[in-house]
């Protein structure tokens, strides 16, 4: 085996473990925080919707900054200093008794996501080779719900006697993955040729079908966040207790460790990358649309299903074609911008969720929520129909991979 093959052999293993870490530590507190707020706390959904918006675009939003610095500092410190960053967000979540404190944690954690989550995400492109990633991301997808239920099920457990619990071990999990960085990372370079922040900023924002891919799937994240916001509070209103929130994200395990990999194998010889995404967004938005009328809990955790489906047909589709119209020469920022769409889609999927959720609760439309993201959700349909309908620059990406 080759020096290089070594090398990468070594750095997917410690991507997989360092990811597994990451997704635990978030998902210990982040599908708890609207039942906290909203059940045990009786704030508006608006109040958590906010907070949580203001975390996701400050994370994403600002990512394309992070993976710039990363280019002049090097990934790892960018990656170390944001997880000790993330930990202390959660420190301050744990004493968030007035909505602008729980809004300046969220706001800590951001900043720590902004730096260390495109730095990680440009290791991914740069170590995993172009003809595996697809696979290698429903890997990484696979581990994400496997740390989600496991996550959750140790969250929703705490969560019964204190939440200040909760966040301590959230916390504690982010100590250790900067710990597990700082001793095992090597200080890898993010690119092919050093690239000045500006240049890198510039090559980005010159690469219009690029901007306008990363731009159209606003609409699919604000579906895709609602798997924070508003299913845990349906979920949780349904069974009248949090505990049955747990189930859901055992659900998206179960289908992603059983169906994941199968289908991304099998999809991607036959169908394009973004036939994949559009064929899982479809199944995301149609899944939401009754939503609002379910009442027990067999109902809402049939559409549930279908979800989580949609995302997995979507989500490797999606990682993967991200990567292949990077920019070699500037991943980082390529990386980095590309978060841009999550950091719009979350702000207004989780802000906008939780005022039309309220909205819907205040004037007995409990639909209502449910057919305006569907609509949102056929709108990026077309959106992306339209983007990928014919070639363009990047033929070679609008063909099966092989």
């Amino acid at each position: 085996m080759s020096r290089i093959s070594h090398a990468r052999r070594l750095g997917k293993y410690f991507l997989l473990v360092d990811n597994m870490l990451v997704v635990l530590g978030f998902f210990v507190v982040f599908p708890l925080i609207s039942i906290r707020v909203v059940d045990q706390l009786g704030w508006a959904a608006l109040m958590v919707g906010i907070a949580l918006g203001v975390r996701q675009f400050v994370q994403q939003g600002l990512g394309v900054f992070g993976g710039a610095i990363a280019y002049r500092f090097g990934a790892k410190p960018m990656i170390d200093t944001g997880m000790l960053l993330r930990a202390a967000g959660f420190a301050t979540m744990a004493i968030a008794h007035e909505p602008w404190v729980l809004w300046v944690s969220c706001i800590i954690s951001g900043l720590g996501g902004t730096l260390f989550d495109p730095p990680r995400t440009a290791l991914v492109v740069k170590l995993i080779r172009p003809q595996h990633r697809g696979r290698f991301f429903s890997l990484l997808m696979m581990q994400d719900s496997a740390g989600a239920v496991i996550g959750a099920l140790i969250g929703s457990w705490l969560l019964q006697y204190d939440f200040r619990l909760v966040c301590a071990v959230g916390a504690a999990v982010f100590v250790l993955c900067a710990a597990f960085n700082a001793w095992l990372l090597p200080a890898w370079k993010l690119s092919t040729v050093k690239t000045p922040m500006r240049e890198g900023l510039n090559r980005v924002w010159r690469d219009k079908k690029f901007v306008t891919y990363v731009l159209t799937l606003t609409g699919y994240y604000m579906l895709a966040v609602q798997v924070m916001l508003m299913l845990p509070i349906m979920v949780n209103d349904i069974a009248g207790s949090p505990a049955p929130v747990k189930w859901m994200y055992a659900i998206e395990a179960c289908l992603s460790l059983t169906l994941l990999y199968p289908i991304a194998r099998w999809s991607e010889k036959r169908f394009r990358l973004e036939q994949r995404l559009m064929a899982g967004l479809l199944f995301m938005t149609f899944s939401l649309l009754p939503m609002g009328l379910v009442s027990n809990l067999q109902q809402i955790f049939t559409l549930i299903c279908t979800f989580y489906i949609g995302s997995i047909i979507a989500e490797p589709a999606r990682e993967t074609l991200s990567a292949a119209l990077a920019d070699a020469r500037a991943r980082g920022s390529y990386m980095g911008f590309s978060r841009l769409g999550l950091a719009l889609g979350g702000a207004l999927g989780y802000a906008g969720g939780g005022w039309l959720f309220d909205a819907g609760k205040a004037f007995n439309q409990p639909e209502l929520p449910w057919m305006m993201l569907a609509l949102i959700g056929l709108i990026t349909f077309f959106a992306l129909l339209w983007q990928f309908g014919y070639r363009r620059a990047h033929p070679a990406l609008l063909e099966p991979e092989a």
